[in-house]
C-alpha cells in the first residue's frame, strides 16, 4: 500500500501538469523570425511538441524514427509535429545545419532563452507534448525507448477521434 501510494504520489504531477495549455512564449524561426506559441494551430486537429536539442542522441532518434511514420501519421490523423530546439546561444548555430541535413516535415523552432521549455516545465529532453484541437495538453513523454513512437501514435489517434 505504502508503494501504491507513492506511485500515486510520484504520477499525480505528471497528470496535472498534463491538463493545461500551450503557454503563450516567444520563439523564434530558424532565420530568426519572433513567433508567439499562441498562433501555433492545425485546425482543430492534434499537434506534436517534441522539445529536443542538437547534442542529444535519443532526441535526434525520435525525430528520426517518427520522422519515417509522419506522412502516414498525417494522413490518418492530421497531426502537426513541431520541433522546438533548447540549444542556447553555443550550439543553436547547429540547429539548421543540421535539420536542413534530415528529411524532417516538422516546423522547427528555437528556444535559445528556454522560455518555453521554462513554462512548461521540461527539465531534460527529448520531452513530447500531445495538444489536442482544442488547444489542451492531453499527453507527454520524456525520454525516448524504441517503441515510444507507437504509443506516441495511440495517444494521437485518440486526440483525433480516430
Amino acid at each position: 500500500m505504502k508503494y501504491l501510494i507513492a506511485s500515486l504520489a510520484l504520477a499525480l504531477p505528471l497528470f496535472l501538469q498534463a491538463q493545461g495549455k500551450l503557454p503563450s512564449v516567444t520563439v523564434q524561426t530558424m532565420d530568426g523570425k519572433k513567433v508567439n506559441t499562441s498562433t501555433w494551430s492545425n485546425n482543430g486537429k492534434p499537434i506534436i511538441v517534441n522539445f529536443w536539442a542538437t547534442w542529444c542522441a535519443p532526441c535526434k532518434r525520435e525525430l528520426a524514427v517518427i520522422a519515417d511514420k509522419y506522412e502516414d501519421w498525417q494522413a490518418k490523423t492530421g497531426v502537426k509535429l513541431i520541433a522546438v530546439s533548447i540549444d542556447d546561444a553555443r550550439t543553436m548555430n547547429r540547429v539548421a545545419p543540421y535539420v536542413n541535413g534530415q528529411d524532417w516535415e516538422y516546423d522547427v523552432y528555437l528556444d535559445p532563452n528556454g522560455d518555453l521549455k521554462r513554462a512548461l516545465n521540461v527539465n531534460n529532453v527529448p520531452h513530447t507534448f500531445l495538444i489536442d484541437g482544442k488547444g489542451n495538453i492531453v499527453y507527454q513523454h520524456n525520454n525516448y525507448e524504441p517503441g515510444d513512437e507507437n504509443v506516441l501514435f495511440e495517444q494521437v489517434k485518440k486526440a483525433a477521434g480516430k
